[in-house]
Parts: C-alpha cells; sequence; structure tokens
C-alpha cells in the first residue's frame, strides 16, 4: 500500500496539495497558508493525539477525554527545524508515571514520529519538459 499526494506550484512559493479528496495550500513563505515546518508539525500533533489515545487505552486509562498539544519547533541559524517539543494535556487525571508510560508508548505508536528518522530521505527522479 502507497499514500500518495500531489503537490503543484504554478508560481511563487505556495503549493496545492491534492490528497485524496481534499486539498491544502502549504506556502513556504506563510503568506497564504500555513509554512511547510508549521505543517509538518501538525501533522505531527495530529498524529500524535490517536497514538497518545491508544497509548492510554494500553496503559489502562480508557478515556483520555479532551487532548490539547502545543507543538513548538526550535529553528536554526539556517531557519531549519533544529528540535522540537510537545506541551501536552489532558482532561483525564493521569499520574506522572502513567503519564510518561503513556507518552513513551505513543511515541512507538507514532507514524509521523517514525516519519522523522535520519534515515528516511526521498528517492527523487525529474523531468524537463513535462508539464
Amino acid at each position: 500500500m502507497a499514500k500518495e499526494v500531489t503537490t503543484v506550484s504554478e508560481e511563487g512559493f505556495s503549493a496545492t496539495n491534492e490528497i485524496r479528496d481534499f486539498e491544502t495550500t502549504i506556502d513556504s513563505n506563510g503568506e497564504d497558508g500555513p509554512d511547510t515546518l508549521e505543517s509538518v508539525l501538525a501533522a505531527y500533533g495530529s498524529c500524535y493525539v490517536p497514538a497518545l489515545r491508544v497509548g492510554g487505552q494500553q496503559r489502562g486509562v480508557d478515556e483520555l477525554g479532551t487532548i490539547e498539544i502545543e507543538t513548538t519547533g526550535e529553528l536554526n541559524d539556517d531557519d531549519k527545524l533544529e528540535s522540537i517539543s510537545f506541551d501536552i494535556r489532558v482532561e483525564a487525571d493521569v499520574d506522572d508515571e502513567t503519564g510518561d508510560e503513556i507518552v513513551e508508548r505513543a511515541f512507538e505508536l507514532c507514524k509521523v514520529h517514525d516519519a522523522l528518522k535520519s534515515d528516511l530521505h526521498a528517492d527523487v527522479s525529474i523531468d524537463g519538459n513535462a508539464v
């Protein structure tokens, strides 16, 4: 199985992404939509939510209730991600030990976390006069 996204940019630094029946705009300048790094951070946080819920269920917390994640991406001098941090708040009453167990399990389950590993690099081909 594969996931497919078609990205089209007719000019400038903004791109439209066709994802199944959905369309999103990502603008590296952040003017016409979220910028590329904000989009990565949003995908990471969005993926981590269900991972937390499943991790909670597997660690004895059947319902975490409302989950809020503030995701911060610190940039280096080249404006590239240097670090990412999550500040997570959940509605459920979870002690520190159980919370740590849920967080660790969520990292194991989160597909975006897995995709950010350093050895994952796109294989690329390019064709001129093709559009």
